[in-house]
């Protein structure tokens, strides 16, 4: 991944959610320090004590209440920081138009009873002896470790709290780290400049239809003109516009280091997981790949635009917002979308028609699990299998032969009698979760 540490925020009212789950099995398995936010505390929500049994019980990670929260929903004040030993009570803005006044001090100054009922600032006050006779302590080493995640408590729309988890993040979390290329643990500040293509984003400016494509530096120094190998293809490529992006605004970029994020514009031939160095032999393998759960056939709704259906998704899969599939024996070219959830068929829709005036149609399409045959499978190898039926043979958009199944029963059946066929949950090459 991208990152060094991780802000995990969740809603008080919902808890941890499916995505949330998902997600944070990337961070388990690679190590990323995770820091908590719970949300929208100034809403009904659940009780603080039972956010935080959730987030061990089914993360089975050690929550360290860093802050704790003063009433909940509309009796929701601020915080008390327990590691400053301060009280931090805000004033509800409009809409989160501006940060939301704040007054800092002492649990028992007076405007904090002035301003505090008695009977939730009583409550606040066992609550915090309660946790401090728990005996457990602030530990660097457990949360670098990802072991323990701290947990802060806000509000973002009346944007309060968010400054105390930045704050926190910015004071507890990691440096850049190394990196592995094959056996060869690139470090920081190494000479050599590295990078990795993490994310593309399309059409950010409507007015120039640009492509920009992100990357993370792990080594060495950036600076704007550089020249640079593209390890996929071999070639050298100049990298003369480069941002610093926020928003709609963006920002040259002439130098960067190591944890450094920037935007380079224009390098269609850019993909992600690409690595860009200046050292020929150094290729990072950093980006995970989530196997699809969701399967959708996408119909082109307008005839007459199918070149800006063609265009528009096309993209969108250079930009890993969807894989696409192929059937074998299928009459009719309608794509086969595969995603993690449903929720990533609607952006495609969302994005399709807004930025290429493609309207379309999803029909659900009858399987429930996808599995990579081995790369140089050929279709008379797919002929000679009988996979159960519903069964379907299909290719990625890279051409990889796969095999698509109704159900998860389907799949362990015929995995456990194909004669040992290797079956895989992503493409070659590809790091699976």
């Amino acid at each position: 991944t991208a990152v060094d540490a991780v802000v995990m925020v969740l809603d008080a009212a919902k808890g941890i959610e499916a995505q949330t789950k998902k997600l944070f099995e990337v961070c388990r398995q690679r190590g990323v320090p995770i820091f908590t936010f719970i949300n929208k505390c100034d809403r009904p929500s659940k009780g603080a004590i039972e956010l935080l049994d959730e987030v061990e019980s089914v993360l089975n990670l050690k929550p360290f209440p860093v802050n704790w929260p003063i009433g909940d929903g509309n009796d929701f004040k601020g915080v008390y920081d327990r590691l400053n030993k301060q009280v931090h009570l805000f004033e509800r803005t409009t809409g989160g138009a501006y940060m939301a006044p704040v007054e800092v001090g002492d649990i028992s100054d007076d405007f904090v009873r002035e301003r505090v009922p008695e009977g939730i600032l009583g409550k606040v006050t066992e609550e915090l002896e309660m946790l401090e006779m728990a005996g457990a302590e602030f530990d660097d080493a457990e949360i670098l470790a990802g072991r323990t995640t701290p947990v802060f408590f806000g509000s973002a729309m009346n944007n309060f709290g968010v400054e105390l988890i930045l704050q926190g993040f910015l004071e507890h979390a990691p440096p850049p780290k190394g990196r592995a290329s094959g056996e060869e643990m690139v470090e920081p500040d190494n000479d050599d400049f590295s990078g990795f293509i993490f994310k593309i984003q399309a059409n950010m400016d409507p007015k120039h239809r640009d492509r920009i494509a992100y990357i993370r530096i792990c080594s060495g120094k950036f600076e704007r003109d550089m020249t640079v190998f593209h390890s996929r293809t071999g070639k050298k490529v100049r990298l003369a516009s480069s941002h610093r992006l926020f928003g709609k605004e963006r920002e040259t970029v002439n130098e960067a280091y190591a944890g450094d994020i920037i935007g380079l514009v224009g390098h269609s031939d850019f993909g992600i997981g690409d690595t860009l160095t200046t050292r020929k032999g150094i290729e990072f393998r950093e980006i995970p790949r989530f196997t699809p759960e969701s399967f959708s056939y996408l119909h082109n709704g307008d005839t007459g635009k199918f070149k800006q259906f063609r265009q528009g998704l096309d993209q969108l899969l250079q930009e890993g917002a969807i894989q696409c599939l192929s059937l074998k024996g299928s009459a009719v070219a309608v794509p086969v979308l595969a995603a993690v959830g449903p929720l990533q068929f609607d952006v495609v829709q969302f994005r399709l028609e807004s930025e290429y005036n493609a309207v379309t149609r999803l029909e659900p399409a009858p399987w429930q699990v996808v599995r990579w045959l081995p790369e140089e499978f050929s279709e008379e190898e797919m002929d000679k299998l009988s996979p159960p039926t519903g069964s379907r043979f299909g290719w990625d958009s890279d051409k990889n032969p796969v095999l698509l199944f109704p159900s998860d029963w389907a799949a362990s059946y015929f995995e456990q009698n194909s004669d040992g066929l290797a079956l895989a949950k992503v493409p070659p090459n590809q790091k699976e979760l």
